[in-house]
This record gives structure tokens, sequence and C-alpha cells, in this order.
């Protein structure tokens, strides 16, 4: 392991903008950090595992010449979500004309399972639970999927899943409480030990 492996994300962005074209050792350390999850979730959000290794290699171009921007208000994992969010969305409006217009929904009530505590998707990286989890939501449509992987995988906030998708503040609440039903119901067709092990991770 070289020293650069050993390093915080915070160091490596501090010696990746210090050194710039002239190095970029410390930038391929991020992303060979980051690119496992990165892959896995434009898989998710775009259903397209063809273009999977482009997509991601394209979210680490554009962090690379945005390094500068970063301000370090947030982790580097959150600045580099926030990018791989756009350009995936980007990427299905452009090949697909995907418009996520509100649905029919009754009035949302006060429910319990619209205030649980948001819950990331780990098992997403789980080499043994990934093809069960992702079989899952690809049986989710994009209205539902997205909006879910949104908040589940990636931690962004009810207001900026509204931003991003233009749609309503209680349209992304119901299409969430309906995604984290649906994928539970798909998800029951799981293996045991799949199941088990996911709720104990605390899968939506």
């Amino acid at each position: 392991m070289n020293r650069f492996e050993g390093e915080s994300d915070d160091t490596l962005v501090a010696l990746a903008l210090n050194e710039g074209d002239r190095d970029t050792r410390a930038f391929e350390a991020l992303v060979r950090r980051h690119q496992g999850f990165v892959a896995a979730n434009c898989r998710v959000i775009t259903r397209a595992p063809a273009d999977v290794d482009d997509l991601a290699q394209e979210v680490f171009v554009k962090a690379f010449f945005g390094l500068r921007r970063f301000e370090g208000r947030a982790s580097f994992r959150g600045w580099l979500q926030r990018i791989k969010v756009n350009h995936c969305l980007n990427y299905l409006r452009r090949t697909r004309g995907v418009v996520l217009v509100d649905v029919d929904e009754p009035e949302l009530v006060r429910h319990d399972a619209m205030r649980t505590r948001p819950t990331a998707i780990a098992d997403l990286e789980a080499r043994q639970r990934r093809d069960d989890i992702a079989r899952a939501l690809d049986a989710l449509t994009d209205t539902l999927r997205i909006p879910l992987m949104l908040r589940d995988a990636d931690g962004l906030s009810y207001d900026e899943i509204a931003e991003h998708l233009g749609i309503g503040l209680s349209a992304v609440k119901m299409r969430i409480k309906r995604g984290r039903e649906e994928f539970r119901r798909h998800f029951a067709g799981a293996p045991e030990h799949v199941r088990t092990a996911s709720a104990d991770a605390g899968a939506p």
C-alpha cells in the first residue's frame, strides 16, 4: 500500500489541490476509494449497466476539474454524491427524456413511515446481498426508485430531492414512502439470510 492509500479524504484533497496536474496520485487514491459506491449508485439510478463504467468515469472527471470549487464545508464523499446525482439525472433526461411528473396521490397523513429516520441502503455494497437488492430496486419504476435512492443511498433531504426532480415536496415524501413499501414487497422474495441481514442493517 502506498502512502496515499492511508491518508484521509481531506488530506488527499489538499494534496491533489496542491499538486494539480503535476501529480495525480492523490486524486487517483480518492478514485480507488470511492469508485465502488459511485458505480453502484449510477447503475441503480440509471438502470444502464452497459454505461455504468463510463458514467462513473465521467463523474470523477467532473470532480477532478471542479476540485478547486470544493470548499470543504461538506465531506468529499458528500460533494462527490451531488456530482453523481446531477450527472445521472442529466443522463436519464438526455437518453430517455425522463420527466418525473406528479402522480395522483391522496392527501398525506401523519404516518409513522413518513417520520422514520432516513437509512442508507448500505446493503447495496455488500457483495453477498447486492444482486438481490439490485433486483428489488430494478423492479421499481423510475418514479419510485430514483427518489428512494436519492434519499436512502445519497442522503439528500426531501427539499433537495424536490429541487433535483422538479416536483413538489408532498410528492417526494409520498414516492419515498411508496418506494420503501414496494422495495420491501419485492425484496421479500430474496433468500431468508439476505432478508435477515438487510433488516439488521436497516434497509428501507
